[in-house]
């Protein structure tokens, strides 16, 4: 098969790649459509020694099962394998299991490839062949619906009464912004700080976008629910401030580990910080039913090139030069 592979720092090869092999258990899946997530971003600089070189990345994907009884199934893949048997698991959370195993990082290959081996409970068929673009969204707007789920189970005050903020504009924070508003949130202001994108972002149907200067901006204060979809200290410290008295943060960014957080004012105003991992797999199931209800609009804001351009795709998205929340790669 063919399969773009991570051989070096910023560095993508399209090369002939040895076939998955099925185990017990598992099925084959024909790659159709594979999103680059932020993870993958991070591997390609070389910022996750969880995933080291010659690596193939990519877990956003959707495709058809080759062989077997589902044979010609369409299906999107749930990238996240639990052991199954850990406390966590067991009451299905699976999501933090200390030795889950996600494909992207071995010993799993990933999906930006031709074919990928994945356990066949790991497969949530898809209805149509119209809507297996939407559905390699899947993954990274389960961790939108996942964040939006914990931050909201601690309101106080009807859904639509709350005031929500969303930092970044990237696939997670849209999806997070989408899944709040089929939650029934109404007041939603999503903060995009790259121009391009926020063009992108304005033409889409459910939340207000916004710079954080403009009229559109939120006040210090008055957010019942912040989703901080970055994760660097910068957007940590908006957080903070943007919560109001009483509020809650929903933090599922992976950007940096360290800063941003006031722990003072989180404090004095008792503002609740959720860590959110990833989704369970009834997120992940739930994300997709919506998807395929139509819930969360049209998602047509993607981007798709060819997996053999996927070296430019990484470089546009690095220098900013990718208008779309997410860039979706064709093998």
């Amino acid at each position: 098969m063919k399969a773009l592979v991570n051989t070096s720092v910023e560095t993508l090869e399209y090369l002939d790649y040895v076939d998955p092999i099925a185990k017990t258990g598992e099925e084959l899946v024909r790659i159709q459509y594979s999103g680059i997530c932020g993870s993958d971003m991070h591997a390609f600089l070389g910022h996750d020694t969880r995933r080291p070189t010659p690596n193939i990345l990519g877990h956003e994907a959707s495709g058809t099962i080759i062989g077997g009884l589902r044979d010609g199934t369409l299906v999107t893949i749930n990238p996240l394998n639990g052991c199954g048997k850990c406390p966590a698991c067991l009451v299905g959370k699976s999501n933090i299991c200390v030795d889950r195993q996600i494909i992207s990082m071995p010993p799993r290959a990933g999906a930006f490839a031709d074919m990928v081996a994945i356990p066949s409970d790991n497969l949530l068929v898809v209805p149509s062949q119209g809507f297996l673009k939407s559905a390699a969204l899947t993954e990274p707007l389960a961790c939108g619906w996942h964040a939006a789920r914990l931050g909201l189970r601690l309101q106080d005050v009807a859904v639509s009464d709350l005031t929500c903020v969303v930092l970044g504009g990237g696939a997670i924070g849209v999806g997070a912004a989408l899944c709040l508003r089929a939650m029934g949130v109404e007041n939603i202001t999503l903060i995009e700080v790259n121009a391009l994108r926020l063009e992108t972002l304005h033409n889409i149907v459910g939340f207000q976008a916004s710079d954080g200067k403009d009229v559109h901006a939120p006040k210090v204060g008055t957010a019942d629910l912040v989703i901080d979809g970055v994760g660097y200290a910068a957007t940590r410290a908006s957080a903070c401030e943007l919560a109001k008295p009483g509020g809650v943060i929903s933090h599922i960014g992976l950007g940096s580990g360290e800063g941003g957080v006031d722990v003072r004012r989180m404090t004095l105003q008792e503002i609740t910080f959720i860590g959110c991992y990833t989704y369970t797999p009834q997120d992940f199931r739930d994300t997709g039913a919506a998807i395929f209800s139509g819930q969360l609009g049209s998602l047509d804001w993607v981007e798709t090139r060819p997996l053999s351009e996927g070296q430019a795709a990484f470089d546009d998205i690095r220098n900013g030069r990718a208008p779309a929340p997410k860039i979706i790669l064709i093998p």
